[in-house]
């Protein structure tokens, strides 16, 4: 793997921790450097990283407090 993305790897825990469960990304990193974008793409959509989660996550807790409110009246 070039020293580049094992570099940007060792930056962030959770990649890390993603490449370490799904192992078979060594080989691709390894193969195409290129593949860094996806390998970030894919470990966002697992740990719920993405834009959308984050929003979804917004909406929830703001319907759980509408919820909660609505049961105290």
């Amino acid at each position: 793997m070039k020293k580049q993305i094992i570099d940007k790897l060792k930056q962030n825990k959770k990649y890390l921790n993603y490449l370490r469960e799904n192992s078979e990304w060594y080989k691709y990193l390894n193969r195409n450097p290129n593949n860094y974008d996806l390998f970030i793409k894919k470990m966002k959509e697992k740990y719920k990283q993405r834009t959308i989660d984050k929003v979804d996550s917004f909406i929830d807790s703001v319907d759980l407090i509408t919820k909660i409110i609505d049961m105290s009246n």
